[in-house]
């Protein structure tokens, strides 16, 4: 086996559980990578013990130790850099990444995102669907460019909306969709499978 393993990063600030989800996949064999580091900028978030039981390197990184917006960035980038991060994977990380960040790490940066995309956009894409009364909604799984939930599409997903559910029946349902997809994302791109054209990501077969 001469192919040396890319390294990942995971990027969050609450509960983690898309964490576990790829932290799952890596330890199962599913992904076939080293997830080298986790990113945090909230010391009260539920992702950090969940990095500390998994023995992953964690960087809690917080934008109030830094006098300006490019010096948290240029913190962050140092621990990548430092652990030759391949691919960073943003799994619940609350804040928006200047455009230069972002080309710094262009085709290497992936989020996950509740709704199927371009639909319900931001913070409360679950809720915005439940009140608005979609009878579908779903996950999408993306690269990120400097807009909010825009980039290029990897994958999507379907949830129905069903009339006896509740916000947080739909929550789980969605949930659950993301812990399965968003590990296949992360190999497709390992893989070397997904071709960019503009907005249209093509996966091609092993």
């Amino acid at each position: 086996m001469g192919n040396q393993l890319k390294n990942i990063a995971v990027f969050a600030s609450g509960n983690g559980t898309n964490f576990s989800a790829i932290c799952s996949a890596v330890k199962h064999g599913s992904i076939k990578a080293n997830l080298a580091l986790v990113i945090c900028d909230q010391p009260q978030a539920g992702v950090i013990q969940r990095v500390k039981d998994a023995g992953i390197k964690l960087a809690l990184v917080r934008r109030e130790d830094f006098s300006s917006k490019k010096d948290f960035e240029s913190g962050i980038i140092g621990h990548l850099k430092q652990e030759k991060i391949d691919l960073i994977v943003m799994a619940g990380f609350m804040r928006l990444l200047s455009p230069e960040f972002v080309a710094e790490f262009k085709g290497r940066m992936i989020n996950i995102h509740p709704s199927l995309l371009p639909a319900f956009k931001g913070t409360h894409a679950i809720k915005d669907a439940f009140l608005y009364g979609a009878k579908v909604t779903g996950v999408t799984v993306h690269f990120v460019d400097e807009l909010l939930d825009h980039g290029p599409i990897i994958l999507q997903a379907p949830v129905a909306i069903e009339e006896q559910d509740t916000l947080e029946t739909l929550e789980e349902k969605i949930h659950r969709v993301e812990h399965r997809i968003y590990p296949e994302a992360v190999q497709i791109y390992l893989d070397g499978r997904l071709k960019i054209d503009g907005r249209a990501v093509r996966i091609s077969s092993l």
